[in-house]
């Protein structure tokens, strides 16, 4: 399967550089690049690709902003420069598949455009950390995520799984079950908890105790 991406950033020389890495894998083709979060809605819905690469500084609408546009249409991973809480939050509430740092290393970026493609999610290191350390903070939520009791019990496994960060290829080892079973189970679970993402789900899982 060739992965169709659309790259978002408003710098020529940063977009000329992520293209250049993209290209260079038989597996992932940019099907076009633009310079704002308004040009990469229209791009998504004019050429359907599988994921789009966003920015989060852009003019126009910023690349959160287009995420929420984009998360119930094709998968989103975005990458920036700005490690801030505010900008992590923000990207992963308007339904974000991933979020890493300009920082990545080609095969590391390579590698989490292939994962989010195949419908996993992808935190930098950094981000994780911080994550998981202000849900285990003791402002932590203690109401169960709307939706956690419609789960069926395979479902509330699969969802035990997300939390802990299991790709569908490792929940379907764990509980085995096929790869095609597993992305069945993940998208009603994601459909009954109401969030658009797996790494949303994925925290809804930390936040209940279920990982």
């Amino acid at each position: 399967m060739t992965v169709r991406v659309v790259v978002a950033d408003d710098q020529a020389a940063i977009r000329t550089g992520l293209v250049m890495i993209l290209d260079s894998a038989p597996d992932v083709e940019v099907v076009a690049e633009v310079g704002d979060g308004l040009a990469a809605v229209r791009a998504a819905g004019e050429l359907r690709p599988d994921l789009v690469l966003m920015d989060i500084r852009m003019p126009g609408i910023d690349g959160i902003e287009a995420t929420r546009r984009l998360a119930d249409t094709c998968s989103v991973l975005v990458l920036t420069t700005f490690d801030l809480d505010d900008y992590v939050d923000g990207a992963l509430a308007a339904g974000a598949a991933g979020f890493l740092l300009k920082s990545v290393s080609a095969p590391q970026l390579l590698d989490a455009v292939r994962a989010v493609a195949r419908g996993d999610g992808v935190l930098a290191p950094e981000v994780t950390r911080r994550v998981l350390a202000r849900l285990a903070a003791p402002a932590r939520r203690s109401e169960p995520p709307a939706g956690l009791a419609d789960l069926t019990p395979r479902e509330t496994d699969v969802l035990g799984c997300l939390g802990r960060g299991l790709s569908n290829a490792e929940i379907a080892d764990a509980l085995v079950i096929t790869e095609a079973t597993t992305k069945t189970h993940v998208s009603r679970v994601l459909a009954k908890l109401g969030v658009r993402s797996r790494v949303q789900a994925a925290i809804a899982a930390q936040e209940a105790g279920l990982s």
